[in-house]
């Protein structure tokens, strides 16, 4: 279902939103991170994976310094409106680490 009026819910977690990112190709998940409106605007205009960063209080588009932009393809929005799915082609690694994705640690006796 394609939905070109979205309306996503920002006050239930004080103004933001989880965005999960996969990889378009491979489906594989490669990161979580939040989104206020403001991120979320620019993810529309740019085509570029934008995110709220909590800890610096500041927008930031994923790879702006690394090169390692996320291309959104396809974004999908939960039945609640209030968490994102966006299936992205990544440019390079995405974790922060040089790994492919920041999901990359397998718990023991999980």
């Amino acid at each position: 279902m394609l939905v070109s009026d979205v309306r996503l819910d920002f006050a239930k977690m004080d103004g933001l939103v989880p965005a999960i990112v996969q990889d378009v190709q491979t489906r594989e998940v490669l990161m979580l991170g939040f989104m206020n409106p403001a991120a979320w605007e620019k993810t529309l205009r740019t085509g570029l994976v934008t995110f709220w960063s909590r800890t610096r209080q500041e927008l930031w588009t994923k790879g702006e310094t690394s090169g390692n932009h996320l291309a959104v393809r396809k974004m999908w929005i939960d039945c609640d409106n209030d968490t994102l799915l966006i299936e992205a082609e990544p440019k390079g690694p995405t974790c922060h680490t040089g790994a492919k994705s920041c999901f990359f640690e397998e718990l023991a006796n999980a």
